[in-house]
């Protein structure tokens, strides 16, 4: 049986159960000495009907004015008392709130950050947004207010009705007869808003989704004149968002004014029958003016349940989606450290790999890279290049075969320990908001000034950097927009060999960059890649023609291999491509 959002949140809560705890009590004792007003305003009553004979005098309060003093000192109590818990519930509901906004946010970006790459293939970067942030915050809203309001609703129950039974077991009956009619209602309430808030919060995710999509590709957008089909787009997600709160809407408005008919009786009931019991001589008519005023402190609350009950289901509907998320499984990340010591071979063993739901791209492969080498990777678009890049450093692992690095299964190793033995460039290249520095820091924070100027130097990137206003310290803006591609590249190369990583994996880098820069990548490589394990994706067989072995990999497969010079004397599928890229086929025809 499928647990509920809300066992599941008090189960994830389970550290902060005295926080819980304590934020209850003080809750339910500020619902109490909240409630005892009315009970002074009946000992007043009494006191100035009865005189002598009121209940305060039957406890040994004589006088009258005595009476009145004790209930002045009673009242003053109760307001002190109510304030002071006032404030303690208000505190720790809110701090807890904070916490539990802080805790799952965290926990949710880490466990995010941990999951492999086929669960991000179906998943757009907006609706995570929307779990990391719109979800969580629903749910601080609720624990900052609703939460309280039922502890207050249920502690309001138990005390009022305790005081009806023992003044006046008749007019109770009255009292609470509409409770049950009310808290039936709220329950079939929650059963027809919980699937309707769950649609709200799928709809705000495809907003999200989509603004942040086309936040990514506003350049691309202003490119082909689409800004108007774009805002069309978003009006489409915008109005589904806004009718699926519409049909939410509809069923939380029409729950408090039905229940304030049903309230109505209650409170109608109390007050004729009790009025009749006094004109009787039944009950006191300081018990009748506790009654009436408790009728009110019972049932008028209990409008609130609508507004108390939507906040509630938003935030339990918000619950499941942060608490599905962390219970995704993620990919195993337990298993051995590889030895500081590496020689650094790589092996592809009968490697076969596919997509979900795609043809295979790579069938059967086997290939080395000898420790030390340089070994690159070629091949016509779609042949799996780049997917050898992604088995090597496990964001994917292949459906058959292994990949070992000194013989070790990778699936063996710890993925962090793996990674860290590896400095990627890949063709896409990521920099941060920030300066040059924070940016060639990122795999190594601890580095100095002096690390960070010899491998900008060795990627033949210095120059330019120093050219620049404020040289390493100034900042590239997100993405680093302020960049050229050939200097983003350059910074990627600069901040891989800045590791000084056994093993350099180099993924399509010079394939978007000019003649010249590439000429500068290549100058950098040829220092970075000697006595290191080197694989290297490429598509412009000018990088690649020096390395110590060329692969060509045609639709999943490895077609051929050996050295550049050696692959033109064969005239086989590296010698075509070369001849394209080279104009060779051109001006022969």
């Amino acid at each position: 049986m499928a647990r509920s959002p809300l066992s599941r949140l008090l189960r994830y809560a389970s550290p902060h159960r005295a926080s819980i705890a304590a934020a209850s009590g003080f809750s339910v004792l500020n619902k109490l000495f909240d409630l005892a007003p009315p009970l002074l305003i009946g000992l007043a009553v009494d006191t100035v009907v009865e005189r002598d004979a009121s209940w305060l005098a039957s406890v040994g309060v004589a006088s009258t004015e005595a009476q009145l003093v004790v209930i002045a000192a009673l009242t003053v109590l109760v307001w002190a008392l109510e304030s002071l818990f006032e404030f303690l519930f208000q505190q720790r509901w809110r701090n807890l709130a904070q916490t539990m906004q802080h805790e799952l946010r965290l926990d949710a970006y880490a466990h995010i950050q941990r999951l492999g790459m086929v669960w991000y293939a179906d998943r757009s970067t907006g609706g995570l947004l929307a779990i990391l942030n719109d979800d969580v915050n629903q749910l601080e809203r609720f624990l900052d207010g609703g939460a309280n309001d039922l502890i207050q609703v249920g502690t309001t129950c138990l005390a009022v009705g305790a005081v009806f039974f023992w003044v006046s077991p008749s007019v109770a009956l009255l009292a609470i007869l509409p409770v049950p009619f009310i808290l039936w209602g709220s329950f079939r309430f929650q059963d027809a808003i919980a699937p309707r808030y769950a649609e709200v919060r799928l709809r705000a995710a495809e907003v999200a989704g989509q603004l942040a999509n086309n936040l990514s590709g506003i350049e691309t957008i202003k490119a082909f004149v689409a800004e108007s089909r774009e805002v069309e787009r978003i009006r489409r997600l915008s109005d589904g968002y806004r009718a699926a709160n519409r049909r939410a809407i509809v069923l939380s408005s029409a729950f408090s004014p039905l229940i304030r008919m049903v309230i109505v009786v209650g409170f109608t009931g109390t007050l004729l029958v009790g009025g009749w019991l006094v004109l009787a001589g039944t009950i006191a008519v300081g018990s009748y003016s506790v009654l009436v005023f408790l009728t009110q402190r019972l049932l008028w609350p209990l409008t609130k349940l609508g507004q108390t009950f939507d906040l509630y289901q938003r935030a339990m509907a918000s619950t499941a989606r942060i608490l599905d998320l962390l219970d995704t499984p993620v990919t195993e990340t337990d298993g051995a450290l590889i030895p500081e010591a590496i020689e650094g071979t790589i092996r592809f063993e009968g490697v076969r790999f596919a997509y979900p739901d795609r043809a295979p791209v790579l069938e059967g492969i086997d290939l080395v890279v000898p420790a030390g080498q340089t070994v690159a990777v070629v091949g016509p678009t779609g042949a799996g290049k780049s997917s050898l890049v992604r088995l090597l450093l496990r964001l994917y692992d292949p459906q058959e075969g292994r990949i070992t690095l000194d013989g070790i299964d990778l699936r063996e190793l710890r993925l962090d320990s793996l990674r860290g033995a590896m400095g990627l460039v890949s063709q896409v290249v990521f920099l941060f908001d920030g300066t040059i520095a924070q940016n060639l820091r990122y795999g190594r924070p601890d580095a100095d000034d002096a690390a960070i100027e010899a491998a900008a130097r060795a990627a033949e990137a210095h120059e330019f950097i120093v050219a620049l206003p404020e040289g390493y310290a100034t900042r590239i803006g997100e993405r680093g927009q302020k960049l050229s591609g050939g200097q983003r590249q350059r910074l990627a190369l600069a901040r891989a060999l800045l590791l000084d990583p056994p093993i350099l994996v180099l993924d399509e880098a010079t394939s978007a960059v000019d003649n010249e820069t590439e000429a500068a990548i290549q100058r950098g490589l040829a220092r970075a890649t000697v006595g290191r394990t080197s694989l290297v994706i490429a598509h412009r067989l000018s990088t690649v023609r020096h390395a110590d072995r060329i692969v060509v990999l045609e639709a999943g497969r490895v077609v051929e291999q050996g050295t550049h010079e050696g692959l033109l004397a064969s005239g086989g599928p590296y010698a075509r491509l070369w001849a394209v890229q080279t104009g060779e086929v051109g001006l022969a025809g």
